[in-house]
């Protein structure tokens, strides 16, 4: 099997394990686009994931209007369509959640931290045979917790759930899930460098392949949620992989 094969593999093996596992309140609902958008998943992994010895850019988890919708890490809509031209059909959940509902490719809302990531690959590469000569993305964890949020009006609400604010013993049962499938996809694409976009994918790395031969660094993450992504975004990710000596 080639490095993009034994990635697919790892990734069905995640999903399944992922899917025995159960999740508490204030978690009403997982999403997993590993499931219903498998068929994207696989385009992207398969037309770019082959090539070892390149930069492996590290996410988090998805966001709801990134790879949620579309099955690709940072998965903003619109570089998936005109950008990366992913094609593969999406089958939402049967059963969503009212305010995050599965659109796929025609998804209205923009993901920001994926459209600023992607663009600033396409900014500098231009095309994305260029990009994934040299480069490739991934999440840590492929699933979008939802949980339950009372809202100033006393309703109840909705919120996005980061795998670090799970419960303990949820945490770490994914954790364990997520580092065996990191470790596989290292071993799979032989990478000269883990770059964690943001402080939690770098920790999550450095643990799950501890004694790898690989080297480690981190760039600021996109998140609007940052001011400092606000303020600095893209000039000090391209510092920061400037003085890496990746770019």
């Amino acid at each position: 099997m080639n490095g993009a094969e034994k990635q697919l593999e790892a990734a069905i093996t995640m999903r399944d394990k992922l899917a025995g596992l159960s999740f508490q309140p204030p978690v009403v609902q997982v999403y997993d686009p590993l499931d219903y958008a498998w068929g994207a998943f696989e385009e992207y992994v398969t037309r770019f994931g082959a090539k070892e010895g390149r930069v492996l850019f590290l996410g988090m988890n998805p966001g709801p209007w990134g790879m949620t919708q579309t099955g690709i890490p940072f998965g903003e809509v619109e570089i998936v369509n005109d950008w990366l031209k992913i094609t593969a059909p999406i089958h939402a959940p049967r059963v969503q959640h009212p305010q995050y509902p599965i659109d796929g490719y025609a998804c209205k809302r923009s993901e920001v931290s994926g459209r600023r990531l992607w663009g600033l690959f396409r900014e500098r590469f231009g095309t994305p045979e260029a990009f994934f000569e040299k480069n490739f993305v991934i999440n840590y964890c492929p699933l979008l917790f939802i949980a339950s949020k009372i809202l100033k009006s006393g309703k109840e609400g909705a919120s996005n759930l980061t795998p670090d604010k799970l419960s303990p013993a949820e945490r770490d049962a994914v954790y364990q899930i997520c580092d065996e499938n990191l470790r596989a996809v290292a071993k799979a694409m032989r990478p000269r460098y883990i770059i964690g976009v943001g402080n939690f994918a770098e920790t999550r790395a450095r643990e799950a392949l501890a004694g790898m031969d690989v080297q480690f660094g981190k760039i600021l993450h996109p998140s609007p949620a940052s001011p400092m992504s606000n303020a600095n975004w893209p000039a000090m990710p391209i510092k920061q992989l400037e003085d890496l000596g990746i770019w």
